[in-house]
């Protein structure tokens, strides 16, 4: 029969057991994963199935991080997502972490644009670090997600985005992410986003300061291809900034829609 072990293609006698495998193939593996999950007792392996074996505390190789993601996605998620583009606009609080979820499921490109540099006050919220201040928000971000997964495709664009450059940056993406925090950027980029591509679902954020409750934030769909982030109501003002565990919250719902549309499933 035919298994695949850490993504290469193996003929193995029936009835083989997962151990005799290892033994085989790798035996200082003190990592194994079956169809996705760890499992550390013996048992028989059947015709399909996918074994990784891994060393802890030793990096694995190319092929073998390849091997691991496709394992842990489920190859039917993994190789979706692998060849997709995601397009992020603004890669502050939301951005950076909807970027760095998206890196971490496996997407295999990502456009993302921001003018602004790192600045201490970014580190509250934000996926940057002491190290990155001054930095343009792009490419500190782009040294992040190399960090994250190396296989990753990014194209930093260190540029404010407005509707003069919006399409030729944007146009070959198969999903949108608006993650400005100005309402009239956001405005600018949902109306002409829609207007140019509107075969191309846009996903958006409105409402999302304070520490109210997370579980007043939701996704919702609100047009043909538009989708919203949020509570729709807590905005910053005074006593009220944008704090880490809320714009994280909304920041998953954004990657969780992102994620789900690239797989054809309604967010």
């Amino acid at each position: 029969m035919q298994i695949v072990v850490n993504e290469q293609n193996c003929q193995v006698a029936s009835q083989i057991g997962l151990f005799a495998v290892c033994a085989l193939r790798k035996p200082d593996a003190d990592l194994i994963l079956l169809n996705g999950c760890p499992v550390t007792v013996d048992q028989p392996l059947k015709d399909g199935d996918r074994v990784v074996l891994l060393r802890c505390g030793e990096a694995p190789t190319g092929a073998e991080l390849e091997a691991v993601m496709v394992s842990r996605h489920t190859p039917e998620v993994h190789f979706k997502v692998k060849n997709r583009c995601v397009g992020i606009a603004g890669v502050g609080g939301l951005g950076s972490n909807i970027a760095v979820a998206l890196a971490r499921v496996g997407v295999g490109r990502l456009v993302v644009a921001d003018f602004d540099l790192v600045e201490p006050s970014n580190l509250n919220r934000q996926h940057y670090f002491i190290d990155q201040i001054g930095l343009p928000k792009v490419l500190a971000l782009q040294e992040i997600l190399k960090r994250v997964s190396p296989a990753i495709g990014v194209e930093a664009i260190h540029e404010k985005i407005t509707g003069a450059n919006l399409c030729t940056h944007f146009s070959a993406v198969d999903v949108m992410v608006e993650a400005f925090d100005e309402v009239e950027q956001k405005t600018m980029l949902i109306s002409h986003f829609l207007s140019n591509f509107p075969h191309i679902p846009l996903v958006a954020a409105s409402g999302l300061a304070g520490y109210e409750p997370a579980n007043r934030i939701t996704t919702r769909r609100v047009a043909k291809n538009l989708y919203v982030c949020g509570d729709g109501e807590s905005v910053v003002q005074p006593g009220l900034s944008l704090m880490a565990p809320r714009v994280g919250v909304a920041a998953h719902h954004q990657a969780n829609a992102v994620l789900r549309l690239l797989l054809g499933e309604e967010p």
